[in-house]
């Protein structure tokens, strides 16, 4: 989703694959930190909360953040995406990958693009679910911090990932931009979230 824009922009991606299971928070921040020099770092969703996490603790190293739809700040509490992914987890459980996409209503691109996503998790599916559900994203002092320059998207049609929150997360930070699409556009068009994120990081550092 941001390879091709990050790739307009001149920035080639590199993106570690999932460790599936109770080490998939701390696997990922470990990758961040094996990386030499100073990184621009993405994630979307609980990817973006990892992502915000380790530019926290390694103010540093982090060269700059493109986020899309973060969840929470802070503890998760009744955040809809932490009560979805928490729901998700027990029907898995109880149904398996395409039992519990085929009981959903989401809509067809959504359904086949959580199908491709899941299908690395495995047998670890619902842990990692659950964990996500509930580890606290950085909370809006911690975001307060942060003096790199940050993009971040949100669709304003996303109920489960509020377009309120990537609002929030913006006016914590020092220097930040808010891109915006809608999930009916991104069915027709996979990289149009990516691009609102690219595009507001580059707003943000004053590149465009």
């Amino acid at each position: 989703m941001f390879e091709i824009p990050l790739a307009a922009a001149g920035v080639s991606v590199v993106a570690p694959a999932p460790v599936p299971g109770p080490s998939l928070a701390v696997s990922a921040l470990s990758a961040l930190s094996a990386s030499s020099g100073a990184v621009l770092v993405g994630g979307i969703s609980f990817g973006a909360h990892l992502a915000a996490e380790w530019a926290v603790a390694n103010p540093s190293r982090c060269a700059g953040l493109v986020l899309a739809l973060p969840a929470w700040h802070g503890a998760p509490g009744s955040a809809p995406a932490a009560l979805s992914a928490a729901h998700s987890a027990a029907r898995v459980r109880a149904l398996g990958v395409s039992g519990s996409l085929a009981e959903s209503s989401l809509p067809e691109w959504l359904s086949a693009e959580l199908s491709r996503a899941w299908s690395g998790y495995g047998g670890a599916l619902a842990e990692s679910l659950e964990l996500a559900a509930e580890r606290p994203a950085p909370s809006l002092a911690e975001l307060a911090t942060l003096e790199v320059p940050v993009g971040i998207a949100a669709c304003v049609d996303d109920p489960i990932h509020p377009a309120s929150v990537a609002a929030e997360w913006a006016a914590a930070l020092p220097c930040a931009r808010v891109g915006t699409t809608r999930l009916s556009i991104m069915g027709a068009d996979p990289e149009a979230l990516g691009r609102a994120a690219v595009l507001a990081w580059l707003r943000a550092a004053g590149l465009a």
